[in-house]
Formats: C-alpha cells, structure tokens, sequence
C-alpha cells in the first residue's frame, strides 16, 4: 500500500501538479487580459514626482524595476537583502535542478555536489524564515491571513526537505545516499514520460524523504495559482504601466 502512494506522489501526481498549475495560471491571465478598462481618475499626483515614478524608459526600466526592487530599497532595506538574496538563490537552484539532467552537467558529471553545494538551499531556507516571522509583527501581523503563514510554512517545509538531500551529499563523508545522478535518472524518466516505479532508480532506505520532497513541491504547486505568489507574472506588465 505504501510503496502505490509513494509511486503516486513520484509520478502520476507530478504530471497532475504540473497540468493543474499551467492550467490556472493561463486562466488567470486570459482573465485579466480579457477584463474590462479601468476608466482612468484624475491626476493626483504632483508635478515634482521623483525619477523612479516618471513616465520613461520603457521595457528596460520596467525590468529594471522589477529586478532591483528599488521602492523596497526605499523604505526597508532589511527586506530588500532578503529579496534580493531570495531571488538569486532561487534562479540558482532552478540551474541546480536542472544541472541533475544527465545530459546538463553545469558541472562535472561525476560530481555529486549540486551548485552551490549546499549553501544556496541554506540562503533560501533562511529567506523563507524572515519573510514568515516577520509577519508576526505589526503591521504586517493584522494584513496577514492564515494562508499567508500555511503558504509560506509549506514553502519552508520544502526547502527544509531539499535541504536534507543536498547537505547530506555535500556536508556529510557518508553523504545522503541518493546521489545526483540517482535523481537525475528519475527526472530523465519523468520528461520522457516514462511511467516506471522511480525505486528502479532510487532505491535507499532515505527514498522517503526523496518522496517527502516531492510531494511537498506537487502541493505547492497545485496552491501557486490561486497565492499571492502570481505577482511574478505580473511585475513587469505592472512596473511598465506605471512608467508609461
């Protein structure tokens, strides 16, 4: 019984998750593109705006805006560190995960320390965790609902779970056990639609935190459509609207 749920968390749900979260996320956006104009207001703004609110640059400036997140700058730099160092610890890992490929190798092929080795999971895990405390304290504290505290739990439960995998093969002598090219066989299999039991692959005593890890990025990407995380599709669109 455990090893069908454990299958059908490793394969049958990954394609479910993936469908579910392109699915919505295209809805969304057709819906908003779809909606009807915003009949404009009248000007409240002042004439001596500031060079980051004037109506240039275009394309560029909104990504520029967008990256370098200059209005929290402004006004938290604190957070501003912990966003920039989410960000780019984030961009890393997507090239970590896609370095498991067989036929990547961002790094040697024989190597079994994924980029980073280790420290970018620790960065993100640690991103995560002030990003969640902060919201215990005012004002964020009485804007804060209960999903924001689960999306954010759950994001760190998957960070943590990675973790496990990664520090264990690059921090530990004996190392995890499951080695980078164990997962990259699984992920092979997964875009060739292979439907096979991944243990074929992953078979160790420490596969149930593999499936842990899993299962943790299938649930968050079946809530990501309808979190407040859906800003990232829309920052630049919003960052060149406000420039013109």
């Amino acid at each position: 019984m455990l090893d069908k749920l454990f299958y059908f968390i490793m394969v049958p749900m990954v394609y479910v998750a993936v469908a579910w979260c392109v699915f919505w996320i295209v809805v969304k956006i057709v819906k908003i593109l779809r909606a009807p104009t915003t009949p404009p207001t009248l000007r409240i703004f002042p004439d001596d705006k500031g060079p980051e609110d004037r109506n240039t640059g275009g394309l560029p400036a909104a990504l520029w805006d967008t990256f370098t997140m200059p209005s929290v700058l402004k006004y938290n730099p604190l957070l501003w560190v912990f966003l920039v160092v989410f960000h780019v610890s984030l961009a890393v890992l997507f090239l970590a995960h896609l370095d498991l490929l067989p036929q990547v190798n961002i790094m040697s092929a024989e190597s079994a320390d994924m980029i980073g080795n280790g420290a970018v999971g620790a960065l993100l895990t640690a991103s995560i965790l002030y990003f969640l405390f902060r919201r215990f304290r005012s004002p964020l504290r009485e804007l804060s609902i209960p999903a924001d505290y689960l999306l954010l739990f759950l994001i760190f439960l998957l960070f943590l779970s990675g973790d496990l995998i990664s520090w264990g093969n690059s921090w530990s002598e004996s190392g995890f056990g499951l080695a980078k090219q164990d997962f990259g066989l699984y992920l092979r299999n997964l875009f060739a639609f292979d439907l096979s039991d991944p243990r074929q692959v992953l078979d160790h005593p420490h596969y149930a935190i593999v499936v842990s890890h899993v299962f943790l990025a299938n649930l968050f990407l079946l809530v990501l459509p309808f979190s407040k995380i859906m800003h990232v599709f829309f920052a630049v669109p919003m960052n060149a609207l406000r420039r013109g």
